[in-house]
C-alpha cells in the first residue's frame, strides 16, 4: 500500500500547531497532525489562561509583541466568547517596587496599543474605600484596575483541532513522528502509534513540537538549526479562595516578578506562574518545593488569609519552548516567536517554530502560512480573523444572552448544567444535549454533573481518551468530582470502544 501524501505533516498538537493545522486546512492544503500524547498534553494546558497583552514586557521593550497581543485580544473574544470572557486585574501600588507613575504609563500604553474597543480601560482606586480591597493584608493606598481577558486555554486548543479536522485535516493523537528525509520531490515520514509505524509522505513539514523543537530537528529530521530554545518551566498552585468577587490581581514582588492571583472554577484562586530555568530534556514537569514556597510567599505578602502547603488543592506546571535570546534571566526571556525555515534547494521545508505565547498563536499561524505560500502558489489568503471557533458562532457574541435563551429551550435541565455546557461547547452544547428535556435524559452521572452523553461527546468528537484528559484538559471537573469519577470513567473508557476519530 502507497504512503498517502498531505500537502502538511505538523508535528505538535498544543496551540500552534492546532492553529496551523486549522489555518492551513481552511485554505484548502490537506493535513496531517500528529502529536505523541495528547492534545494540549503538556505546555498549551499548564498556562496562566490568560489572553492578554503582557503588561510586564513593556519592560522590556517588547512594544510590537504586545501590540500584536493586545490587538488579538478582544478578536479571540470575538470568535469563542463561551471559553474566552474579560477579567479585571487589581495591581496594588502597596508593595510596588515600581513607582507609581512607572505604572501608570506602562497602563496608558497598554490601553492605547493595540486598538482596545469593548473592554473598559484603566481606572485608578483607592482600596481604602473600594470593595476591591477586601481580602488583603493592607486594604490601604492606591491600585490601578486595567483590562485582559481569561481563556480556558486546553479547550482553545481542541476547538483549533475540531475546526481543522472538520476542513479536512486529519488528527493523529498519540502519535509519534520518528523520523523524516527528503527523497525526492517529497518528504518522507515514519509515524508510529499502538497500531505500529506508518510512512506517509509531504510536501512541507511544521515543527510545532515545543520543548520537543530542537529534537524533531535534529534526531528526527537529520538537520541542524541556528536557533536555540530556553526551556523555562512555569508552576501554578490552586487553592481555596482567597477572596470574594470576579477580579484578579497582579502581584509585585520585591525581586520584580510578577504572580497573578485569578478566581478559579468558583470556589478556588489560582496562583501563578513562576520562572525557573529548565535544563536537560523536556519532560512531564511538576512543581517543586522552592517554587512553592515562592507563591505561597507571594500569596501571604498580599492577602490577609494566610496559607500553607497543606491548603493546595491542585497544581500543574509546564514548559515554556521561548526562544533563547540569550537574556540573563528566565522572566526576561522574550515571549515573541521566531520561525526558522529550512530548505532544499528552494523546495522541500520543514518550518520549525520557537517560542510564542497563546494570545498570539493566529497571528503566529499566518505568519507561518505566509512563509509557506511560496511552496503552494495556489494557496488563498487569510481567513481566520473573523472566523468563529466551533461553539463561538453566539449572536452577536453575548454569552449571557446566550445562556438565558439555551435555560429557556430546556427549562427543566438545572440551571448550573446548562451554564457548564455552555461555557465549555458554546452552540455546540446543543449537540450533547440532543433531545434531552432533563438531567436524566443525558444518561449516567459520573460525577460533579459529567453525564454519558458528555463523555460520549468527548470520547468521539473532541479525541478523549482517559480519564485525565476529561478531567484535567477538557473540563476541569477533577477538581470537583468525587474521588471514584475517575475509576468509574476508566471503567466506562474500556468497555465502550471509541467510534470516532
Amino acid at each position: 500500500m502507497h504512503p498517502v501524501t498531505y500537502d502538511l505533516l505538523i508535528v505538535g498538537g498544543g496551540i500552534n500547531g492546532a492553529g496551523i493545522a486549522r489555518d492551513a486546512a481552511g485554505r484548502g492544503l490537506s493535513v496531517l497532525l500528529v502529536d505523541q500524547d495528547d492534545l494540549a498534553g503538556h505546555t498549551s494546558s499548564a498556562s496562566t489562561k490568560l489572553i492578554h497583552g503582557g503588561l510586564r514586557y513593556l519592560e522590556y521593550g517588547e512594544f510590537r509583541l504586545v501590540r500584536e497581543a493586545l490587538v488579538e485580544r478582544e478578536r479571540l473574544w470575538r470568535m469563542a466568547p463561551h471559553i474566552i470572557w474579560p477579567l479585571r486585574f487589581v495591581l496594588p501600588q502597596t508593595q510596588s517596587p515600581r513607582p507609581g507613575w512607572m505604572v501608570r504609563l506602562g497602563l496608558f500604553l497598554y490601553d492605547h496599543l493595540g486598538g482596545r474597543d469593548r473592554l473598559p480601560g484603566t481606572e485608578t482606586v483607592s482600596l481604602d474605600h473600594s470593595p476591591l480591597g477586601h481580602g488583603l493584608i493592607d486594604p490601604h493606598g492606591t491600585a490601578f484596575v486595567y483590562s485582559d481577558c481569561w481563556v480556558e486555554d486546553s479547550r482553545l486548543v481542541v476547538l483549533n483541532a475540531l475546526d481543522a479536522a472538520e476542513r479536512g485535516a486529519e488528527i493523529r493523537t498519540r502519535t509519534r513522528l520518528t523520523r523524516a528525509r527528503r527523497h525526492g520531490d517529497h518528504w518522507q515520514a515514519t509515524i508510529a502509534n499502538a497500531a505500529g509505524e506508518h510512512r506517509v509522505k509531504a510536501r512541507a513539514l511544521v515543527n510545532a513540537a515545543g520543548p520537543w523543537v530542537a529534537d524533531v530537528i535534529g534526531r528526527v529530521a537529520g538537520l541542524d538549526s541556528e536557533h536555540g530554545v530556553r526551556l523555562v518551566k512555569g508552576s501554578h498552585i490552586v487553592v481555596p479562595s482567597l477572596y470574594d468577587g470576579a477580579h484578579a490581581f497582579m502581584l509585585q514582588n520585591p525581586d520584580r516578578r510578577i504572580v497573578f492571583a485569578i478566581p478559579y472554577e468558583g470556589r478556588f484562586t489560582l496562583i501563578g506562574t513562576t520562572d525557573e530555568p529548565w535544563h536537560g530534556p523536556p519532560a512531564r514537569a511538576s512543581i517543586d518545593a522552592e517554587e512553592t514556597a515562592y507563591l505561597l510567599a507571594t500569596a501571604n505578602r498580599y492577602f490577609a488569609r494566610q496559607i500553607a502547603a497543606t491548603d493546595i488543592i491542585w497544581t500543574y506546571a509546564g514548559i515554556r519552548p521561548l526562544h533563547d535570546d540569550r537574556a540573563g534571566n528566565a522572566s526576561a526571556v522574550t515571549r515573541d516567536y521566531a520561525f526558522d525555515l529550512d530548505v532544499d534547494d528552494g523546495r522541500l521545508p520543514i518550518l520549525s517554530i520557537f517560542g510564542g505565547k497563546i494570545t498570539t498563536y493566529r497571528k503566529l499561524a499566518e505568519h507561518a502560512m505566509r512563509d509557506l505560500k511560496r511552496f503552494f502558489s495556489d494557496m488563498p489568503g487569510e481567513w481566520t480573523a473573523d472566523t468563529p471557533l466551533p461553539g463561538g458562532d453566539i449572536p452577536d457574541a453575548d454569552f449571557d444572552r446566550f445562556v438565558a435563551d439555551l435555560k429557556r429551550e430546556r427549562p427543566q435541565l438545572s440551571p448550573p448544567l446548562v451554564y457548564r455546557l455552555a461555557r465549555a461547547y458554546g452552540t455546540r452544547a446543543r449537540h450533547i444535549l440532543g433531545e434531552a428535556s432533563t438531567d436524566a435524559d443525558l444518561g449516567e452521572d459520573f460525577g460533579a454533573g459529567l453525564t454519558r452523553a458528555e463523555l460520549d461527546y468527548l470520547v468521539t468528537t473532541e479525541w478523549a481518551r482517559t480519564a485525565e484528559n476529561i478531567l484535567f484538559r477538557r473540563s476541569k471537573l477533577g477538581l470537583h468530582a468525587p474521588a471514584d469519577t475517575a475509576t468509574r470513567i476508566t471503567a466506562y473508557l474500556n468497555t465502550h470502544p471509541v467510534t470516532a476519530h
